[in-house]
């Protein structure tokens, strides 16, 4: 479907503190669990007003659309936002015009199988398993045909280690990515941590873009 000419990334993150709100500092304090920074910035996802998550997710989208990662993909795996996260609605309509061919993960029910679908301009979606829309025609690709893929997640740190639902979906779909498959990350400044805890099951991005 495509030729590819690049290396692996370099995960490219740049903090400059204080990145979190007054409120926040307890989630700079070591020995929480995954469930309770998963829990407490799950709040602030679903209490942030649409307009900043709006105004936020537009500068995420012109930062994407910078980086040589994306402009060279050919083939990109967005997700469709869920329960308040960056919104990818108008990344996805932009990429399109660009020329780009666009898939979103659709999920079975053994939870670890997470699989690229082509994602038609007029393609009618319906309510996965775990609430997230997919495509009803289902036209599947290769973990080979993508260029890049954007990756959501409850939580970052500056090693890209990621912090998703609970599920392992995208941990375990991540580590069968070809190796010159690029991944980057969208976020809100909120949800970029210091450091995370994390097992050996975890997978990290390549770049983490937020705002």
């Amino acid at each position: 479907m495509k030729l590819k000419a690049r290396g692996t990334a370099i995960m490219s993150i740049r903090l400059t503190p204080p990145f979190l709100n007054v409120k926040d500092r307890s989630l700079e304090r070591a020995g929480l669990t995954k469930q309770q920074i998963r829990s407490k910035i799950l709040l602030k996802l679903n209490s942030q007003k649409e307009e900043e998550r709006g105004q936020k997710s537009k500068i995420i989208k012109e930062k994407l659309f910078k980086i040589r990662d994306f402009n060279k993909a050919k083939v990109v795996m967005f997700y469709i936002a869920l329960g308040g996260e960056v919104e990818t609605k108008e990344m996805i309509k932009e990429a399109r015009k660009l020329g780009k061919i666009i898939a979103v993960p659709i999920c079975k029910k053994d939870r670890i199988s997470i699989r690229p679908c082509i994602l038609d301009e007029n393609a009618r979606l319906k309510r996965s398993i775990y609430g997230v829309c997919e495509p009803m025609t289902e036209k599947t690709l290769h973990l080979e045909d993508l260029d890049l893929v954007i990756v959501p997640g409850i939580a970052f740190d500056k090693k890209g280690n990621r912090l998703g639902r609970g599920k392992g979906c995208y941990d375990y779909f991540l580590k069968r990515l070809p190796k010159d498959v690029s991944t980057i990350g969208l976020a809100f400044n909120f949800q970029i941590l210091p450091n995370l805890p994390t097992t050996i099951q975890d997978a990290r991005v390549n770049k983490v873009i937020f705002a």
